[in-house]
C-alpha cells in the first residue's frame, strides 16, 4: 500500500500527483499484512485509520491519557496515538476491527447496551480484552484499575463494568 504519509494527507493538502516516498513498514493488522509508506515517526494511530481505513481506535487526546486510541500490539494494550509505526513494524496488532464478531467482549458490550456516543468503546473494549486474557475472572476493583485511564465522557463506567464481568463469564463458559 503505497501512501504519502499522515501528514501529507492530513494538512499539507498535496494532491496525488505530488506523493513522495516516505519509508516502507510492513504492518501485521488484524492478521493481514500491510506494507505503508509513512515517515517511521507517524503515529500508528494514523497508520491504522488513515493508511489501512481501520478506523475503529479514536484520536483523543494525542499524549496516550485517554484511550481512545487502544489496540492490542503482540497482545498489550497500547495507545495507538504515542506508539509509532517503526515500533510496531513487524509485531502482531489487533484493533477492534480484528476482534470477531462471537468475541466475549463484543457480546458483551451488546448485550450490556454500554455505549451511549460510542466514542471512547473500541479503546474501552480493547483494554478489556487485555485485562480478560491476563485475568480471566477479575474482581470489580481489578476492572476499575485496568481500565481506570481509558475516559469515558459519557460516564458510562458502571455499564462497563458490567460487561466486563459479563465478558469474563461467557469467555469462562466457552472455555468449558
Amino acid at each position: 500500500m503505497v501512501a504519502v504519509g499522515w501528514t501529507s494527507k492530513k494538512f499539507s493538502g498535496l494532491n496525488d500527483s505530488r506523493k513522495v516516498h516516505v519509508a516502507m513498514h510492513r504492518l501485521r493488522v488484524n492478521g493481514i499484512e500491510y506494507d505503508v509508506d509513512v515517515p517511521g515517526g507517524t503515529p500508528l494511530l494514523w497508520a491504522l485509520r488513515d493508511e489501512l481505513g481501520l478506523t475503529g481506535a479514536k484520536y483523543g487526546c494525542g499524549i496516550g491519557a485517554c484511550g481512545a486510541c487502544t489496540s492490542l500490539v503482540d497482545d498489550r494494550a497500547v495507545r495507538t496515538c504515542v506508539s509509532t509505526v517503526a515500533e510496531q513494524a513487524g509485531r502482531r496488532v489487533t484493533t477492534v476491527e480484528g476482534l470477531p464478531v462471537d468475541h466475549p467482549v463484543r457480546r458483551a458490550w451488546i448485550a450490556m447496551d454500554v455505549a451511549q456516543c460510542g466514542y471512547c468503546q473500541p479503546g474501552q473494549m480493547m483494554a478489556a480484552v487485555h485485562l480478560l486474557r491476563s485475568n480471566p475472572d477479575p474482581t470489580d476493583a481489578q476492572i476499575d484499575e485496568a481500565l481506570r485511564d481509558n475516559v469515558c465522557r459519557c460516564g458510562t463506567y458502571h455499564r462497563i463494568r458490567a460487561a466486563v464481568r459479563l465478558a469474563a463469564r461467557l469467555g469462562r463458559e466457552a472455555a468449558e
